[in-house]
């Protein structure tokens, strides 16, 4: 696949926030799944740059986060 592929799959792609996001004023993140893998962009600029991980990577990353692994204090 190439990169105006997934260029044009991130503009089509269902995007979702976390209901864990309540209303924080647009301070949070979304994620879709695109072509096999997980697309991660702020949502106040949803027409910035979105980061592209492997599936793998990406429940790596969630375990670390529901583990507590990157909480402060």
């Amino acid at each position: 696949m190439t990169y105006v592929e997934r260029a044009t799959d991130l503009n089509r792609a269902n995007w979702r926030k976390s209901t864990r996001s309540g209303n924080t004023g647009g301070s949070c993140v979304e994620v879709a799944e695109v072509a096999g893998m997980v697309a991660v962009r702020d949502s106040k600029d949803p027409s910035g740059p979105a980061y592209l991980f492997g599936r793998q990577h990406w429940a790596t990353f969630v375990q670390a986060v529901r583990s507590g692994a990157f909480d402060l204090g």
